[in-house]
């Protein structure tokens, strides 16, 4: 699982994230939603690694960064919001290079994400550039790589941006798989309607810190309306106080 206990961090020591805490259990999709500069990005640098802490603890399964580097981002896989891939490698080339970063024998990576090309329609591809790719392809790309390294925790960064409703449905029934093998999920979306399905739990950033967190029905409870949708209770928390 991963937890999150009183972080506070940005860039250049201007706090962005202000005694943040969450978790994420095993088994769990949580859903990270907030504003455009709510912290939602910074809280996923910060876990990943690309950002060190001012203050506060991130650890996965009781392992930090600081503890051992390598061992703990083996335990993450990152979709991105912008799919990030070499010009320069084909499709194949880019798995058989991840295999290459995870300590993951070759021929059993490609075996790993046979199933995954087929999901998304691009077993057939495997020789292409990225110059060919759409962009939906190439965040489908992004999709099966962090499949590939079959990490502990999935961590989504709008993952349905450049998806089309075909690859939006594959994606979730994905989760729901993962979820049910007692792999953490943490999802930052803008895509609040398909959030309220897919996640069990919700932290609503606002301004650098929680402003709320919880089920959606926890989270009506807070809201004062039993029957609220959570593009409803999120509209009202992050408006201006």
């Amino acid at each position: 699982m991963l937890k999150i206990e009183n972080l506070t961090g940005g860039y250049s020591r201007l706090p962005v994230l202000k005694d943040v805490s969450f978790s994420v259990k095993s088994g769990e999709v949580l859903g990270l939603i907030g504003l455009n500069g709510a912290g939602k990005s910074t809280t996923i640098n910060e876990i990943i690694g690309l950002l060190t802490p001012f203050q506060g603890t991130i650890s996965i399964d009781g392992m930090t960064l600081e503890q051992n580097q390598s061992a703990y981002r083996k335990k993450i896989g990152f979709i991105p919001e912008t799919p990030v891939l070499y010009d320069e490698l084909t499709l194949k080339e880019h798995f058989e290079t991840m295999a290459m970063a995870y300590d993951i024998e070759t021929s059993a990576a490609l075996k790993r994400v046979q199933p995954y090309l087929e999901l998304f329609r691009l077993d057939d591809k495997l020789d292409w550039f990225p110059a060919y790719f759409s962009k939906g392809m190439k965040q489908k790309v992004m999709i099966i790589c962090a499949f590939l390294v079959d990490p502990e925790l999935f961590i989504f960064d709008e993952p349905f941006l450049g998806l089309d409703p075909l690859a939006i449905a594959d994606l979730s029934d994905l989760l729901a798989d993962e979820k049910a093998k007692g792999k953490s999920i943490l999802m930052s979306t803008h895509v609040l309607d398909s959030a309220e399905k897919m996640c069990d739990r919700f932290v609503i950033l606002h301004k650098g810190e929680v402003r709320a967190s919880g089920s959606l029905s926890e989270l009506r409870r807070q809201f004062g309306d039993e029957t609220a949708s959570l593009n409803a209770i999120y509209m009202a928390l992050t408006k201006e106080v």
